[in-house]
């Protein structure tokens, strides 16, 4: 029974780690990374439908994205779709290919994105206290209903505090790096 719980537990911490890295993803650095345009979708004939599926995105150098559309009819598309899209970028086009410069961040606005990705970071940390919550609840309810001895009860949520700490280490660690990168000039 504790086991199941501590593994759910740890499952559940990890999707929060996953989570977090995606969100760090979209926060753009000042280098050209393809996934920084994984969350923009563009009208195409109708439908909203993900960039990735319209265009093969590559980075072509440190500071710019190459995009090759497979319909040359969306062109147009693309390029407003990204225009719009709040990462304050500036397509240009030249036939097949668009190429998105990527303009140097600011003192000001890398201070701005290092509060933004604080915030994800503490999202992500209280989802993994929220994890610890429901873990040590499954825990005393076990206990309740005298299915584990008050010994096995104290180690799993001991278990459960440990795996916590190692995965609150993780989220800090993650945040170090994303600030690291966004300092870099």
């Amino acid at each position: 029974m504790l086991d199941e719980i501590e593994l759910d537990a740890e499952q559940r911490m990890e999707k929060s780690i996953t989570a977090l890295k995606s969100q760090f993803s979209k926060i753009r650095t000042g280098r050209a990374h393809p996934s920084l345009l994984d969350s923009i979708n563009v009208s195409y004939y109708g439908a909203d439908t993900p960039l990735r599926q319209l265009a093969n995105v590559v980075a072509e150098d440190n500071r710019t994205l190459a995009l090759t559309v497979f319909d040359k009819s969306a062109i147009q598309a693309v390029e407003k779709a990204i225009m719009q899209s709040d990462l304050g970028l500036n397509p240009m086009s030249a036939g097949a290919i668009i190429r998105i410069p990527m303009p140097p961040l600011t003192e000001e606005r890398r201070k701005d994105l290092i509060k933004v990705v604080r915030a994800e970071a503490e999202q992500g940390r209280v989802a993994i206290r929220n994890v610890r919550r429901d873990a040590n609840s499954d825990i005393k309810e076990l206990l309740k209903e005298k299915e584990i001895s008050e010994d096995e009860s104290r180690a799993g949520e001991e278990n459960i505090q440990t795996l916590t700490n190692s995965f609150v280490k993780k989220v800090d660690g993650l945040l170090a790096d994303k600030e690291k990168e966004l300092m870099e000039v």
